[in-house]
């Protein structure tokens, strides 16, 4: 029965430790996402001249989860009138950040667009596409480099200290 327990706590830590690598290694799939979809933004935007509404649906239909749901919130909470674009998407971003792994860095960069977005002509608002582009390329080499360091580190430190935790107790 001992062994049945020091096998069952093992597997919940070296399953906590696959968790918190998990973050590391989807980071920077989540910020690629992004970048992708704020450069289809800016084509819908420049080229098709689409609304935004229009826009952010054609962006969820084309982007995976969770970025889809991000865009696809920002399209459904655009239909009532009675809301400001800013907070429209600050709630998205707020939203986006619960569903996501994106972290306080990116979740800055966004709040940032947001308040530009809508605000001026076409250049100026891919002027500012760009310039998110670019800060959350910056952020995606950190993220990048955060889970080649601590990817596999998490995992090894979810097993060790499972391991050290139960030849402590036996």
């Amino acid at each position: 029965m001992k062994w049945l327990g020091a096998l069952l706590f093992l597997g919940a830590c070296s399953w906590g430790g696959f968790e918190w690598s998990r973050k590391f290694s989807k980071r920077p799939q989540h910020i690629r996402q992004l970048k992708n979809a704020l450069q289809i933004l800016e084509a819908e935007i420049l080229y098709s001249q689409l609304p935004l509404q229009e826009a952010f649906l054609t962006i969820s239909k084309q982007t995976p989860k969770p970025t889809r749901t991000f865009f696809y919130f920002l399209s459904e909470q655009m239909k009532d009138k009675n809301k400001d674009l800013i907070e429209i998407w600050e709630d998205a971003v707020h939203e986006f950040m619960e569903i996501s792994y994106i972290g306080p860095n990116e979740r800055e960069i966004l709040y940032q667009f947001g308040k530009t977005l809508g605000q001026h002509d076409f250049t100026q608002q891919q002027k500012h596409i760009q310039l998110t582009i670019n800060h959350l390329e910056r952020e995606l080499q950190d993220a990048r480099d955060d889970d080649h360091k601590y990817g596999k580190m998490a995992k090894s430190l979810g097993f060790l200290s499972g391991l050290f935790i139960v030849l402590l107790l036996i």
